[in-house]
């Protein structure tokens, strides 16, 4: 399976579009979106999401038919109005994210930890069923 590199942050078509509208949309305001890892171990498929400064209790995490759903909220408890800033990265609010898993898995047995700013789901995978070969004549008209 090869690697492939997910950006939510750059298209290209929405910098235009952005760029021709006035007055210039703040780019802080874009939508929290985060990132994961995923993997796969001989029985189980790997999901990691740095939620850095994050409560456990602010994050739900849903699997169902092969998707996995995290959904969660950071929030500021002290917003001062009166700060000059120079440079305003840190985003709160909502977030919501769904991926497809790579591999069939078992949805009620889907564990997640929460350690060091670290979310790890761990989804066991279902057993595939052996396919039995069998043999098809081709029969010609």
């Amino acid at each position: 399976m090869s690697l492939i590199r997910w950006s939510p942050m750059w298209d290209p078509f929405a910098e235009l579009d952005e760029s021709m509208r006035l007055p210039a949309v703040n780019p802080s305001l874009k939508a929290f979106v985060p990132a994961v890892d995923i993997y796969e171990t001989d029985n189980a498929v790997v999901v990691e999401a740095p939620l850095a400064g994050m409560r456990p209790e602010d994050v739900q995490v849903s699997v169902e038919k092969g998707v996995l759903t995290l959904r969660g909220e950071t929030k500021k408890e002290h917003e001062v109005e009166e700060k000059n800033y120079y440079r305003k990265e840190v985003r709160s609010g909502t977030f919501y994210r769904e991926i497809a898993l790579p591999a069939p898995v078992l949805d009620d047995k889907t564990a997640a930890e929460f350690k060091d700013g670290i979310l790890r789901i761990t989804c066991p995978k279902a057993t595939q069923s052996k396919t039995n070969k069998v043999d098809v004549k081709i029969v010609k008209k």
